[in-house]
């Protein structure tokens, strides 16, 4: 039964990411492709989502639940973010970052009108929160 619930989850999630990609027109995927509660941080799970950006993507402003902690490393390509008010950064394969809970990405896109780009994004976040993207209107 648990792990139906997880399943389900996990389908909501994904298909709520890959709608908020591809409704914008941004040429992107998202794809949740690890799931576990933690068993030591009662009350949290570990979620790993896969983005994939096509030559020029630029998803939608955004923003993650306020519990959520994530990591992100470029696997592919170059990603441009910048976190809250700090400084664009781009990031090539294998380079990395963090956002904190409350943060907001302000920016997050490939950085090449060209060439595609992945990065793996690992986030901690409360067990109950439904959704790890959120639109963010200012």
């Amino acid at each position: 039964m648990a792990r139906t619930i997880l399943f389900a989850a996990a389908f909501v999630a994904t298909t709520a990411l890959d709608a908020l990609a591809h409704d914008a027109g941004t040429d992107s995927k998202v794809t949740v492709v690890y799931e576990h509660e933690l068993p030591n941080v009662p009350g949290k799970i570990m979620k790993g989502v896969l983005v994939e950006y096509g030559p020029g993507a630029s998803p939608p402003a955004h923003t993650h639940p306020d519990s959520a902690f994530s990591y992100a490393t470029v696997l592919e390509g170059a990603v441009k973010s910048k976190v809250n008010d700090g400084p664009v950064g781009v990031f090539k394969a294998g380079e990395s970052w963090s956002e904190y809970p409350g943060d907001r990405p302000a920016v997050s896109e490939n950085a090449s009108t060209s060439e595609p780009a992945k990065l793996l994004a690992v986030f901690v976040v409360n067990t109950n929160a439904k959704e790890l993207v959120l639109p963010y209107h200012e």
